[in-house]
């Protein structure tokens, strides 16, 4: 069993969950993710890797609470132990020295967006980050994006940061101003991909985007992530989870994230009813 190191909220609904696994953190690469259980009773939930220390041996993932699994992970304490850790899962994100690269993240997809924006800037790209949160008091780690960024823009709904646009209308808005964008990476809901690729379609900036669809083994072998990605049938584990925005079927990826909808509400209650009544 893979023992807890550190379970952190960042925010609320967004937690920080390190955990010990030094065979994990010595092969992962950007882009990466990792399967875990909470517990014997738990789903397989897939979380992309944020970070990992390889002389610790530990690799720290960002949670977004939304069912019953993912609020059994924040419930961890330092010292549990979760049955199931497995990984690096998935294809590493492609990392050369493209030039100017725009890294965009809202929700969860902001840690995730992190060890890609580091190692982009490593390889000599110049980074703008564009972060999407409602409010001030949603937003993380903000020093840790503006230290590997040339630009830091926020889109946000309140009065403390200046733009108030949501985050397509700022993308569009710094590839307009830019010289030149040769690429962009979105990461976050599906809602917020699927958005950035729609507004940078237009300009033909090719656009990288981490699909989320649902998933149980990692391994391709259930089927239950496949997403169609330029008329043809894909799978998130193995054959991504990044893709072209560009070709990515929208509509059905957001049908299929629908189908265990009021499964998970009904878990949820009684979850809750059961150990909170």
């Amino acid at each position: 069993m893979a023992t807890i190191l550190k379970r952190e909220r960042l925010v609320p609904n967004i937690h920080l969950l390190q955990v010990h696994a030094p065979e994990i953190s010595r092969k992962c690469k950007p882009g990466q993710f990792v399967i875990i259980m909470p517990d014997e009773r738990g789903e397989r939930i897939p979380l992309t890797i944020a970070d990992w220390d390889r002389e610790k041996g530990s690799i720290t993932t960002v949670v977004l609470v939304v069912g019953t699994s993912t609020h059994k992970l924040s419930l961890l304490k330092e010292g549990d132990e979760v049955p199931v850790f497995v990984g690096p899962l998935g294809k590493p994100s492609e990392i050369e020295k493209y030039g100017t690269v725009v890294c965009a993240g809202g929700c969860f997809g902001i840690g995730a967006l992190y060890p890609i924006a580091r190692a982009l800037k490593k390889a000599g790209n110049r980074i703008i980050t564009l972060l999407d949160v409602k409010a001030n008091y949603l937003m993380y780690w903000e020093e840790r994006l503006r230290e590997v960024s040339d630009k830091f823009f926020v889109s946000a709904r309140d009065s403390y940061y200046n733009c108030k646009d949501f985050m397509p209308y700022v993308l569009q808005d710094i590839i307009k101003k830019e010289k030149r964008v040769d690429r962009v990476i979105s990461i976050g809901c599906t809602y917020l991909m699927s958005a950035c690729s729609e507004a940078t379609r237009p300009h033909g900036v090719k656009t990288l985007v981490s699909l989320n669809p649902i998933m149980v083994d990692g391994t391709g072998m259930c089927g239950a992530c496949r997403v169609t990605v330029g008329g043809k049938t894909k799978f998130a584990c193995v054959d991504g989870p990044e893709f072209d925005g560009h070709l990515v079927d929208w509509e059905e990826l957001f049908a299929r994230r629908k189908s265990y909808f009021e499964d998970e509400i009904q878990s949820l209650c009684y979850w809750e009813k059961i150990n909170f009544p």
